[in-house]
């Protein structure tokens, strides 16, 4: 029997992936998730910018970063703000402050899509770990190592795990979206 290791190793990280896309996408409340891609300057190295302060929820639309070393208020400054947030941002003696507008309905429809355009590079990197899989079992069968039988048992058993991923992937979207609509 075919070895399906690599592809749920690979529909997990796709998975995973996804639900951090998903973190990011602000729905009506800010959420210290939202500024996980963002990446400081800090000596040299850009590094993620949970490693150069403290991120809290001020109230549902305010956000603040409190520096570790307050040299590096300016620098968290510059990144917020070249992140293109579509949020305003003020500095003060403890840190910096990002405050979200409300979500227009406009704003919604803009995040759906993104949701939706998530959703398909998640999809394409399953399809990609599918084919990758396929080609695997074909291979296999081609050196003898499975009969054709089991080729096509192996076929339906992978095609019935790609299928629950494919389907967590859209509930997840369908849940974000109806977030998103709140």
């Amino acid at each position: 029997m075919y070895d399906f290791t690599s592809l749920k190793e690979a529909l997990a990280s796709a998975t995973q992936h996804y639900k951090t896309e998903l973190a990011a996408i602000r729905t009506g409340r800010a959420a210290p998730a939202l500024l996980d891609s963002i990446r400081v300057e800090s000596y040299g190295s850009l590094v993620p910018l949970n490693q150069v302060g403290g991120i809290t929820a001020e109230d549902a639309r305010t956000l603040r970063v409190s520096a570790w070393d307050l040299g590096q208020v300016k620098a968290i400054e510059t990144a917020v703000s070249e992140a293109d947030l579509g949020a305003s941002i003020s500095t003060d003696e403890k840190g910096v402050r990002i405050s979200f507008p409300e979500l227009t309905s406009e704003r919604r429809e803009q995040l759906t899509k993104l949701t939706r355009s998530k959703l398909e590079d998640a999809r394409t990197a399953v399809r990609i770990a599918r084919d990758e899989t396929w080609q695997g079992i074909q291979k296999q069968e081609k050196n003898k190592e499975l009969s054709e039988d089991e080729k096509f048992s192996a076929k339906e058993s992978m095609e019935a795990i790609v299928k629950e991923v494919n389907d967590e992937l859209e509930q997840l979207a369908k849940k974000k979206e109806q977030e998103l609509q709140a």
